[in-house]
């Protein structure tokens, strides 16, 4: 039987902290639990303009392998140099991040380690992993691959399960498993510690809704912010946007007087704890941990309702959805929240109350243990 002594685990992701995004951020907390439960870990991941070859980062080492521009080239060294670094790790389990690159890879040295394979898409829909895998040259062929060589799917939404139940994977190949939020960081200050927060943070009083993720096409800020400057004219209103990216230009050349851009930030936290609401936009979405996070510090949330908004959020209980694009349903569910604190404080406890429950970190990292240590005991047996 495998224990959490001898089990070693390579993760494999196209990204890592530093760069952050909602799948590096969710992996760094999954490692760092797994580590508490004695768990061996590694990152296998890009090398990126201005990082090391390899450093410890919050406990997990994180291996970076030559990748330089262009993409063909990228990819292509990304496979060869990953694949040697995973063989010389010697693993006992495989995880990778992303149906692309990463499981190209983990496929790669699977085959080779023979060992255990989990798969994690991490957005569906529209330009989520399996569209772009079906859109892709030889997409067709590396697809196939995938449902031959992964012994198990893990999904964070009905969406994602549904698509890959389109192309054949069988139910008993995949594995709800959400992403989970650290509720004893992610929680709710009072109001005097929220003004202080606000303070400390230069941004202004009145109603305040925040906006935190990458500056991206689809995040859908040109709606919100198109949708937004109509809303705040004459009102003490605030649009935060805690984020970098590369629409950030064209963004601040569309913003009225009541947007403020904050720019990058490691940890927005202490943004969700000053702010009266949270929007998320989006256009596609996997299952978006901001909105968790947020959620769980007790905000009133928007979401356009794509990925897994639907499956966080109970319309009108634990907090909004807006069909995606909809700027008379969007500024309805802002007036609505602007006009009603009492209201923003009802929908924001519930929220809080139904994100403590369903997507507790722990909750996440006690079934990832449980699916491996499955299939390595199951690997024992053959």
């Amino acid at each position: 039987m495998s224990s959490p002594q001898t089990m070693s685990i390579v993760m494999v992701i196209q990204s890592y902290l530093p760069r952050l995004g909602g799948a590096e951020k969710q992996l760094s907390a999954v490692c760092a639990a797994l580590r508490q439960q004695g768990i061996e870990l590694a990152i296998v991941t890009r090398r990126y303009k201005g990082l090391p070859r390899f450093e410890i980062i919050n406990g997990t080492p994180v291996h970076r392998v030559f990748s330089p521009p262009p993409k063909p080239l990228a990819a292509l060294c990304f496979m060869v140099c990953g694949f040697f670094k995973i063989v010389q790790l010697k693993p006992a389990l495989l995880h990778a991040h992303e149906l692309l690159s990463p499981t190209d890879l983990a496929i790669t040295a699977k085959k080779c380690l023979k060992i255990p394979l989990v798969v994690k898409p991490l957005r569906g829909g529209w330009m989520g992993d399996l569209y772009k895998l079906n859109h892709r040259l030889l997409g067709k062929a590396r697809l196939k691959r995938l449902k031959q060589n992964t012994d198990i799917f893990i999904t964070i939404s009905r969406e994602i399960a549904s698509e890959l139940t389109a192309e054949g994977i069988e139910n008993r190949r995949c594995r709800f498993i959400p992403n989970g939020v650290d509720t004893t960081i992610y929680k709710q200050v009072s109001s005097e510690v929220k003004m202080e927060i606000r303070k400390k943070l230069q941004l202004p009083p009145g109603f305040l809704v925040l906006f935190s993720g990458r500056l991206a096409p689809e995040k859908g800020l040109d709606w919100l912010i198109s949708v937004w400057n109509q809303f705040a004219t004459g009102k003490k209103a605030s649009l935060v946007l805690a984020g970098s990216g590369e629409e950030e230009s064209k963004l601040k050349a569309m913003a009225g007087d009541h947007i403020i851009f904050k720019g990058y930030t490691a940890d927005p936290l202490l943004f969700y704890q000053s702010a009266d609401a949270f929007i998320l936009p989006s256009s596609t979405e996997g299952l978006s941990n901001s909105l968790l996070e947020a959620m769980a510090c007790g905000l009133p949330a928007i979401a356009a309702n794509v990925g897994a908004a639907a499956e966080v959020i109970r319309q009108n209980q634990t907090g909004f959805m807006v069909r995606p694009g909809n700027s008379q349903e969007l500024l309805e569910k802002l007036n609505q929240l602007y006009k009603n604190p009492d209201l923003r404080v009802r929908i924001g406890k519930k929220g809080k109350e139904s994100v403590n429950k369903n997507y507790p970190l722990e909750k996440t990292v006690s079934a990832l243990i449980a699916l491996y240590f499955e299939l390595l005991n199951k690997k024992e047996d053959h």
